[in-house]
C-alpha cells in the first residue's frame, strides 16, 4: 500500500494539475490513506502516510515541501480518523474533510514560513478545492474498500 501511495504521489509530481492557484492538486495518495484507514486502522494508515511523505521528500522534494506535506498530512489524517470514528460519514465524506483540513495545515505552514497573514486569502478556494478533491479520492477509496472487504482474506483486514 505504501508503494502505491508513493506511486500516486510521484504521478502528481510528474503530471502537475495547475489551475492557477498555488497548492491545488488532486491528492491522489489520499485514496490509499483513506482505504488504509478503513481496511487496516489508524496506526497503519499513519505509517503509510508518513512513509510516503518521507520517500517523496527524499526522492523529489525539498525540506520545506516536506514540512508542508507533514503538517497537511497529519492534520488531514487526524480529521479523517475523528470523522470515521464519529460514524456519521462514508469514506467520501471522511476523505473530503481530510482534503479540506490538509490545505489548512499547509496554509498554517505557509503563514509561519512567509511571516505574513496574507496567505489566509487562499483559504476559501483551498477549502473548496480540498473538499472536492477529497470527495473524489474518497469515492475511489470507497470502491476499493468495498471490493477488498469482499475479496481479501479477513485475517489481513482490520476487524470492523
Amino acid at each position: 500500500m505504501t508503494a502505491l501511495c508513493f506511486g500516486l504521489s510521484y504521478l502528481e509530481f510528474v503530471i502537475p494539475l495547475s489551475p492557477g492557484v498555488p497548492g491545488i492538486k488532486l491528492g491522489l495518495a489520499n485514496v490509499c490513506v483513506t482505504a488504509a484507514l478503513y481496511l487496516f486502522g489508524l496506526p497503519m494508515a499513519a505509517g503509510i502516510n508518513f512513509a510516503r511523505m518521507v520517500l517523496s521528500w527524499l526522492i523529489f522534494g525539498s525540506f520545506s515541501g516536506f514540512l508542508y506535506s507533514l503538517a497537511g498530512g497529519a492534520l488531514s489524517l487526524a480529521a479523517m480518523a475523528l470523522n470515521k470514528r464519529a460514524g456519521k460519514c462514508t469514506p467520501i465524506g471522511v476523505s473530503a474533510a481530510g482534503g479540506a483540513v490538509h490545505n489548512m495545515g499547509q496554509l498554517l505552514v505557509a503563514r509561519l514560513m512567509t511571516g505574513t497573514g496574507a496567505v489566509v486569502y487562499y483559504a476559501p478556494i483551498l477549502l473548496i478545492s480540498g473538499g472536492a478533491a477529497g470527495a473524489l479520492c474518497g469515492a475511489v477509496a470507497f470502491k476499493i474498500i468495498s471490493r477488498l472487504r469482499h475479496s481479501a482474506p479477513e485475517k489481513i483486514l482490520k476487524k470492523r
